[in-house]
């Protein structure tokens, strides 16, 4: 009679498929050292000063986009300054939902894989590829900071700021080789402050107070305060406007504050071409 064999203990197909499975979606789910995540402003997008608390301005600053405050009420300084494409929001529904929206961006940039720890270091004279900077107290700007998309309009830059971001008079942020001031955030663990004549570039979002004093600009980009107030000088916030011929009601306003804007616009644009080349 045909000796049978005893079969050899079988192990299951799941008991390899499964924790193959569970690492393959551990590792997908680990961010990438470096690698921005994904990130919208949402309703935030469309203002070009959002407060916590208040909002405070002095001289004839002008802003492109909302100026708007929640939980805060306090808006004031306007129509010293001028609001163009946008209104005032005082603690309205737009204000509110900006605000929980700049905090779920807040939170995703400050989580995020950091690629090169700064900490000590001045942003001043350095020239950064996209990517994720750390600091793990304050950061400073002296003089010029250049961020080189090196032809890719999609590149991002994060700065993870663990307390104060400060900049110096006169510093400024120069863009260079397709790089676009929507995909430049600067996350500050608790209040900025640009110097005098200071020109900067990107979305400053604090979880504490902005302050922008006497001459200081953002031509491309915003200033988004969680808790704090925005306190403005005499500056001028917001994106490039396209090119727009002019009704005569609106030709003496292009004339007194649009057309100085647009030539600091292009003279920093010849900056960048030349920093380029």
């Amino acid at each position: 009679m045909k000796k049978l064999l005893p079969k050899a203990a079988s192990t299951p197909m799941r008991n390899y498929v499964l924790p193959a499975l569970a690492f393959l979606m551990t590792f997908a789910a680990s961010p990438v050292q470096g690698d921005p995540v994904p990130v919208t402003l949402g309703e935030a997008f469309s203002f070009g000063v959002l407060a916590g608390s208040t909002v405070t301005n002095t001289g004839p600053t002008v802003v492109f986009g909302h100026v708007g405050v929640a939980e805060g009420t306090a808006i004031t300084g306007f129509p010293s300054g001028m609001v163009v494409d946008g209104v005032l929001h005082s603690n309205d529904a737009i204000a509110q939902q900006a605000q929980e929206d700049l905090t779920t961006a807040y939170n995703v940039i400050a989580g995020e894989a950091s690629n090169q720890d700064l900490t000590g270091q001045d942003l001043g004279g350095l020239t950064l590829t996209p990517g994720v900077y750390s600091f793990s107290s304050s950061a400073q700007l002296t003089g010029s900071l250049v961020l080189d998309a090196q032809g890719d309009p999609n590149a991002r830059f994060d700065f993870q700021i663990g307390s104060t971001l400060t900049t110096a008079s006169n510093s400024d942020v120069i863009m260079v080789n397709g790089a676009t001031s929507e995909n430049i955030f600067f996350q500050v663990g608790s209040s900025a402050t640009l110097g005098t004549g200071t020109v900067f570039t990107g979305n400053i979002l604090a979880m504490d107070s902005i302050t922008l004093t006497t001459g200081a600009s953002i031509p491309e980009g915003r200033v988004l305060a969680r808790n704090g107030a925005v306190t403005l000088d005499t500056n001028n916030l917001g994106p490039v406007m396209p090119v727009i011929v002019p009704e005569p009601s609106t030709a003496t306003f292009l004339g007194c504050v649009g057309l100085p804007l647009a030539f600091a616009v292009l003279r920093r644009r010849g900056s960048r071409k030349h920093e380029a080349a």
